[in-house]
C-alpha cells in the first residue's frame, strides 16, 4: 500500500528539497517534465483527481491501486426546465423603485424591489454528475513501489503506473473529442495479470442499471424527471482471459490488457440518448487503441500547440506538483510551476469548450455530485466572462464559440423579460442563467437588481470580431446580438433630475453593500459606476460594428447621442473611483468583486495613451482594496492580477500571481474560491496573457507587465487584437526579439517602452523586429 507523504511546513520544505532533490532527480529524471501535473499517491478526495475532458465528457481520476474511481460528467446533465417567473408587480413596481432611489430612500427602494420585483423561481436547476465508473482489481501480494499518478497536459493523457513485486501495472485515461468517448486503458508487464471488477453507478440510487454482451448501460431522467434524460454505457474491450456477468457489475479476469470505451448522451438537444449513446459507442469500438489515442492527442494538440511559454527552468519539475505547491507557499521559486498553471489553464478550456457544445460553467465540465456549489451555473456578472479571457488571447478563438452561441439562445428569453418585467424593447439579463436560458431575477436584490448580464457578455461578441476580422460571423451572429442588447440599454436609462445626465437603475454594484447616512446597509442605486462603463463599451462597440457593417447608420445616431449624455465615470474625494453615485461607507471594504473597475479589464476606458488620470485613480482604488483584505477568492485574486497588468505594474502583477497559487489553488491546481470554481484559472491564464501582451489601446504593447522574476523568456503564438500572432523572446528583462504574423493585413502600431513604430502590414506576411523595435 502506498502511503500519502505528508511534507514538513514552513522552513523545513526547503531541508525537504535539499535531502530529496538528487534522489528524485535520479528515479524521475527519465520522465521528466514541465507540462506534467504528477503525484506519488492516489487522489484521497476530490480536489486532488486529475480532470480529462473533450468539450462534453469529463472525467475526475483518483488513481486507486486496489480500487479505482472514475467520476463521470457530461455537460448536459441537468435538471430543470423552461420555465417563466417574471414577478407580474414588476413593470408597475419600477417608477416607485427609481423615485425613491433618487430621493435617497436606499433601504426602502430595496424592500420594495425584493417584494415586487424579484422572480418566484420555484423550478430548481441544478448540473448533476453523470455517474460513476468503479473496478476493484485483484492483485498480487507484497508492496507498492513506483507509484505515479499523473496527467500530461502536452498529449490532454493521464496516467497511473505502479509495480508489485515483479509485476508493473498501467492505466492510460484520456477524453476522446473525434470518437466522442472517455478511453481506459489497463496492462500489466505480465500476461494474464488483469483482473477486476466494474459497475457504473450514479448518487441517489434512481438509476437503471442493464448489463448484457460486455456492456453496462446507465439510465434515468434526472431531477426526478425534472431535468434531462441520460444514458451512460461503458463497453468492456479484453484481450486475452474472460468477461463474465454478475448482477449490475462486470468481472474481467486473467486479460493480457483491457480497454474500456465510456460514451454518453442526454435529450437535451431533443434526440435520443439511447440511440445517441448507442451509435457513439459504434463507431468507436472496432477501433485499434492506438489509432484512437493518436487521433486524440492530434485533435488536442491542433489547439494547445498553438502557444509556447518558457519562463526559465528550476528543480520543482522533479517533485510531485503538491509538493511545489507547498514549496511556493514557503518562499521557493519556481517559474516552471507557473508556466505549468499557465499551460493547465489553456488545457482546461480545450477540455471543456468545443465548438457545438454549451459553454464551461463555474466548474468547467467536472462537477461531483449531485448539488455542486451555486448549481455549477452560468454566473453572468463575472463568472462566465472569465472563463473566456483567454480565448482569444491564447489562440483559442473557436473555443469561444460556445458561449457567443449561448447568448444568441439567450436572446428569445432576453425579448421576453425586458418586456414582461420592464415594459422595454431589447435583451435583458441579470446575474446567472443555465442551459434552460431563463433571463430574470431572483432572490435577493444585493446580488439580483442588476441588469447588466447581457450587456457585459456582448463586449466578447465584438471582441471575437477584433481578433477574427469574420465580417460574416458580426453579420450574423455578432452585431444583432449585440444591436438588441444595447436596445435595451438606450431604453433602460433614464435622467437625473439634478444632473440631467442619464443614469442607470435600479442596479447595483455586484454583490457589493454601502451605508448610507442613516446608517443603514443598502445595496440599489441609480447609477452605478460599473452599468455605465457597461453601456459605454456596449454602445461603443456597437457603433464600430454597424459601421464595419455599413449598417443602422440612424440607431448608431441615437447611440452616439446617449453617449454624450450618459453619467461619467468619477474620482472620489480620496482619489478612487467611486463605486456609487455617492461616496458611501463601505461595510466591506475588502469586496471580492472590484466591479468599478471594468473600465480597467476587461474593458479598454481607463489606460495610460488616453485617460492617465483615471489610471492613476484605478491604481488607488486597487491597493485600496487589497489593503483591507481584497482577492480573498480565487477568481477575484485572478481579476486583480488582470488589473495589476493594465495598470503596467509588472511587480504587483506576479505577486498577486503568486499569493493566488500560494493560497487559492488546490493540490491538483484547480482554482479555490473556496471550493472550487474554474473561473480563477482562466483568468490567471490571461493575466499572465496580459502582462506580456496587450492591445486595447490599438497598440500591440510588447512586454507592458514584465517582473523583474522573468529576466529570461519567450511567449510565442499568443494575439493581439487585430489578427495578429505574436511571438515574444526577452533577456535580462528586456527585449530582444518579437515576430508579428498579420493574419488580415491590417495596420500594425507595436509600442515597447516609449518606442513606436507602425508597419502597414500584408495579409499572410510576417514581421520581425529587434529589441529597438528596429526590422
Amino acid at each position: 500500500m502506498v502511503k500519502k507523504v505528508r511534507y514538513p511546513l514552513q522552513s523545513f520544505v526547503c531541508l525537504l528539497f535539499l535531502l530529496f532533490t538528487l534522489q528524485l532527480i535520479a528515479q524521475t529524471k527519465q520522465r521528466r517534465s514541465d507540462l506534467k501535473i504528477w503525484f506519488t499517491h492516489p487522489a484521497s478526495n476530490w480536489n486532488e483527481a486529475l480532470p480529462v475532458g473533450n468539450g462534453r465528457l469529463g472525467a475526475m481520476i483518483f488513481g486507486g491501486i486496489k480500487s479505482e474511481r472514475l467520476q463521470l460528467n457530461e455537460q448536459t446533465v441537468w435538471t430543470g426546465k423552461d420555465v417563466d417567473f417574471v414577478n407580474p408587480a414588476a413593470k408597475a413596481a419600477l417608477p416607485e423603485v427609481r423615485k425613491l432611489l433618487f430621493a435617497g430612500r436606499y433601504a426602502e427602494a430595496q424592500k420594495l424591489a425584493k417584494e415586487k420585483m424579484m422572480g418566484d423561481k420555484k423550478v430548481g436547476s441544478n448540473y448533476q454528475t453523470l455517474g460513476d465508473l468503479a473496478f476493484d482489481l485483484e492483485l498480487p501480494g507484497g508492496d507498492v513501489a513506483e507509484y505515479r499518478r499523473e496527467l500530461d497536459i502536452d498529449s490532454a493523457v493521464a496516467r497511473v503506473n505502479y509495480r508489485i513485486g515483479n509485476v508493473s501495472f498501467a492505466r492510460e485515461i484520456f477524453s476522446s473529442a473525434g470518437d466522442q468517448a472517455i478511453v481506459v486503458r489497463l496492462t500489466a508487464s505480465k500476461l494474464s495479470s488483469v483482473t477486476f471488477d466494474m459497475k457504473l453507478s450514479r448518487p441517489g440510487n434512481k438509476a437503471k442499471i442493464e448489463v448484457a454482451n460486455g456492456e453496462i448501460i446507465m439510465s434515468e431522467h434526472v431531477g426526478d424527471g425534472v431535468g434531462v434524460k441520460m444514458i451512460a454505457r461503458v463497453r468492456v474491450i479484453n484481450e486475452g482471459g474472460t468477461v463474465t456477468v454478475s448482477g449490475e457489475s462486470i468481472k474481467v479476469e486473467k486479460a493480457n490488457a483491457v480497454s474500456l470505451l465510456i460514451t454518453a448522451a442526454t435529450d437535451y438537444r431533443g434526440s435520443d440518448p439511447l440511440l445517441i449513446s448507442g451509435n457513439q459507442m459504434t463507431a468507436v469500438v472496432n477501433r485499434n487503441y492506438d489509432e484512437i489515442k493518436r487521433d486524440h492527442i492530434t485533435d488536442y494538440r491542433k489547439y494547445f500547440k498553438r502557444v509556447d511559454l518558457d519562463l526559465g527552468t528550476s528543480d520543482g519539475v522533479y517533485f510531485p506538483t503538491d509538493a511545489r505547491i507547498l514549496a511556493i507557499q514557503n518562499g521557493y521559486v519556481d517559474q516552471q510551476l507557473i508556466k505549468l498553471y499557465y499551460q493547465f489553464g489553456r488545457y482546461l478550456l480545450i477540455s471543456s469548450s468545443r465548438p457545438g457544445g454549451l459553454p464551461s460553467n463555474l466548474q468547467g465540465i467536472w462537477a461531483d455530485g449531485l448539488y455542486p456549489p451555486w448549481s455549477a451555473d452560468y454566473h453572468i456578472n463575472i463568472n462566465i466572462q472569465m472563463n473566456y479571457w483567454p480565448s482569444e488571447i491564447t489562440n483559442l478563438s473557436e473555443l469561444h464559440m460556445p458561449f457567443l452561441q449561448f447568448l444568441k439562445d439567450l436572446q428569445p428569453d432576453a425579448r421576453k423579460t425586458a418586456k414582461d418585467m420592464y415594459g422595454l424593447t431589447g435583451t435583458v439579463a441579470h446575474f446567472t442563467t443555465d442551459p434552460w436560458h431563463f433571463t430574470e431575477p431572483y432572490g435577493e436584490p444585493q446580488w439580483a437588481m442588476w441588469p447588466m448580464g447581457f450587456a457585459w457578455c456582448s463586449q466578447h461578441l465584438w471582441e471575437h470580431y477584433l481578433f477574427t476580422g469574420d465580417k460574416q460571423y458580426l453579420a450574423d451572429l455578432g452585431y444583432p446580438v449585440m444591436k438588441e442588447a444595447a436596445e435595451f440599454c438606450v431604453n433602460w436609462l433614464v435622467e437625473n433630475p439634478v444632473t440631467k445626465q442619464l443614469v442607470s437603475g435600479p442596479s447595483i454594484s455586484p454583490e457589493n453593500t454601502f451605508k448610507t447616512k442613516t446608517g443603514e446597509i443598502a445595496t440599489m442605486v441609480m447609477g452605478p459606476t460599473m452599468d455605465h462603463m457597461i453601456i459605454r463599451d456596449l454602445l461603443a462597440n456597437t457603433i464600430e460594428a454597424g459601421k464595419v457593417l455599413n449598417k443602422d447608420a440612424a440607431f448608431n445616431k441615437k447611440l452616439q447621442s446617449v453617449l454624450t449624455r450618459l453619467a461619467p465615470t468619477k474620482v472620489g474625494s480620496d482619489g478612487r473611483i467611486m463605486e456609487w453615485t455617492e461616496e458611501f461607507e463601505e461595510p466591506e471594504p475588502g469586496h471580492r468583486h472590484i466591479s468599478h473597475l471594468f473600465g480597467l479589464h476587461p474593458g479598454r476606458q481607463i489606460n495610460k495613451q488616453q485617460t492617465p488620470e483615471l489610471l492613476q485613480a484605478a491604481r488607488k482604488t486597487i491597493e485600496y482594496r487589497l489593503a483591507h483584505g481584497g482577492g480573498h477568492t480565487g477568481w477575484s485574486r485572478a481579476w486583480i492580477i488582470n488589473h495589476f497588468a493594465r495598470l503596467e505594474d509588472g511587480e504587483a502583477a506576479y505577486e498577486n500571481l503568486l499569493a493566488l497559487l500560494r493560497k487559492s489553488t488546490l493540490p491538483n491546481l484547480f482554482d479555490n474560491h473556496p471550493p472550487f470554481q474554474i473561473d480563477g484559472n482562466f483568468g490567471a491564464t490571461a493575466g499572465i496573457t496580459e502582462m506580456l501582451l496587450q492591445s486595447q489601446a490599438g497598440e500591440i504593447q510588447l512586454l507592458p507587465a514584465l517582473p523583474k522574476a522573468w529576466q529570461k523568456g519567450y511567449i510565442h503564438g499568443i494575439v493581439a487584437r487585430g489578427g495578429f500572432d505574436v511571438d515574444i523572446d526577452w533577456e535580462e528583462g528586456k527585449l530582444k526579439q518579437v515576430r508579428i504574423l498579420s493574419k488580415l493585413g491590417n495596420t500594425a502600431v507595436v509600442r515597447y517602452g516609449d518606442m513606436v513604430v507602425t508597419v502597414k502590414t500584408e495579409k499572410g506576411k510576417s514581421y520581425s523586429f529587434d529589441g529597438s523595435l528596429k526590422q
